[in-house]
């Protein structure tokens, strides 16, 4: 029983290091896609140059490398959790890139989010 509670231990430090490496290429993705979104909306909405086009290509494909990081046995569950983590990214860009402050609504909607990524991504699942 004790050796059962010590390999539990073990591999703590793997789950949270696993953790991290999925949170921080998840904000990676959020900022590198959203950021090659607004490439084309600058362009297409808001008249800017189309040589805007080319960083938001860069910055699509970088996007698209950052989700293959996800440890996950399937593309749609690292997918739809990553859905989370782009709400509260476009929120955020919402008010440090456009200037509109996010109301409670947006909160709420970002918090609600989060927990169903946390329930996607983290969830226990049998083999």
């Amino acid at each position: 029983m004790h050796e059962g509670r010590a390999l539990g231990r073990a591999r703590h430090p793997l789950q949270a290091s696993r953790m991290t490496k999925t949170l921080l290429a998840y904000c990676g993705a959020a900022i590198t896609e959203i950021a090659g979104c607004f490439a084309f909306w600058a362009w297409l909405r808001l008249g800017r140059s189309v040589w805007w086009v080319a960083p938001g290509l860069v910055s699509l494909a970088l996007f698209a490398w950052l989700l293959t990081l996800v440890e996950s046995e399937a593309a749609g569950r690292a997918y739809a959790a990553y859905g989370g983590i782009y709400i509260v990214a476009s929120i955020l860009w919402l008010w440090g890139i456009e200037g509109h402050r996010p109301d409670r609504w947006d909160a709420a909607g970002g918090a609600i989010c989060l927990v169903g990524m946390a329930v996607i991504l983290f969830a226990p699942r049998s083999t």
